[in-house]
């Protein structure tokens, strides 16, 4: 056959399938199961909308962290400015306070926060009676639909010196109240723990359908070998779950340094500055009180980098000590 006729019918005199008749081929292909998964892709095209237009589009404003912005001038107009906040950041008194009390506050929530929703789904994966496990189902989850205003809002509450819950227990006790909210060094605990109550119960949901994944027979091996609940727990539960169990804590990783500003600005106070002031609450201040948005988004890009560092790192050892990782 000769190579035109090679050519023609997709096919390379070494055996290899190329050209237009394969191009075509492939196409055809594509469209097929492009027709095939179309009720999938319009389930997730919301979600692809939303990412597009408040997570991808808005990283074009990146830029202005390189340019001495200008509100009136607009992006482009301002002039560049190089590494010049970068510098004045990293040079700032502030930056060494900002890195600890946000990496301890971050390490704090992955430390205790992280084990409380696989805890909570194995309690709930030990109950029997089917409707009182729904019952606990569905109040671990309600917390999770509250609004981080609410929820600062009665942390407030509880632990008012006067009037909060806390107090009056104190009090019964023949004690005296102590204001937890204007105190540094418990401002960390107060924010872990309302953070545990917040999702613990939500995030359960994932382990418990990891759980529902792990096959009975494994179980019922155990029991006929001796095994008692408590060595099925670490022999065939945890293992069975502990992909999730990775992902999650890679995840989870990935936020030490960029947390969540509402709470955390919700519940500080000047008193609590010294350890409850973070890189999100710094850029708010930066950017949004002080109008100085060059410096607010250099600030959050620096965080948005190392977040990405960090998840690259414990991805790679997940995926070097252990077979799961994210990519």
């Amino acid at each position: 056959m000769g190579g035109g006729d090679a050519y023609e019918t997709g096919w390379s005199r070494g055996g290899t399938r190329h050209g237009p008749l394969f191009a075509g081929a492939g196409r055809v292909k594509f469209f097929r199961k492009l027709n095939q998964s179309k009720y999938l892709l319009l389930l997730f095209l919301p979600c692809l909308v939303y990412y597009v237009l408040f997570k991808y589009l808005p990283m074009f404003g990146l830029v202005i962290s390189f340019k001495d912005y200008n509100l009136f001038k607009g992006v482009w107009a301002s002039p560049w400015a190089g590494f010049k906040y970068y510098r004045m950041f990293f040079e700032s008194p502030d930056f060494l306070k900002l890195f600890r009390n946000t990496f301890l506050l971050g390490i704090s929530n992955v430390v205790f926060g992280f084990p409380m929703p696989v805890i909570l789904a194995l309690c709930m994966n030990e109950l029997k009676h089917v409707l009182f496990k729904r019952f606990v189902q569905t109040v671990s989850y309600m917390p999770h639909f509250i609004s981080n205003v609410v929820v600062a809002g009665m942390v407030i509450m509880f632990l008012s010196p006067t009037t909060g819950l806390i107090a009056h227990l104190v009090k019964s006790l023949g004690l005296r109240p102590v204001n937890f909210l204007v105190q540094p060094e418990w401002f960390r605990p107060i924010y872990v723990l309302s953070d545990i109550w917040h999702h613990a119960g939500w995030g359960s949901i994932i382990y418990l359908a990891a759980l529902t994944g792990i096959d009975p027979q494994l179980y019922e091996a155990a029991e006929i070998d001796g095994a008692s609940r408590w060595k099925q727990l670490w022999n065939v539960t945890l293992p069975g779950i502990m992909p999730a169990m990775v992902i999650m804590l890679i995840l989870n990783i990935g936020h030490v340094i960029d947390i969540g500003f509402e709470k955390a600005f919700l519940l500080m106070n000047p008193a609590t500055y010294d350890s409850a002031d973070i890189f999100s609450t710094f850029v708010y201040r930066m950017g949004l009180t002080l109008g100085n948005y060059s410096y607010g988004t250099a600030v959050d890009l620096f965080t948005g980098i190392v977040s990405l560092i960090f998840i690259y790192i414990t991805n790679h050892v997940s995926r070097r000590v252990g077979e799961t990782s994210l990519w």
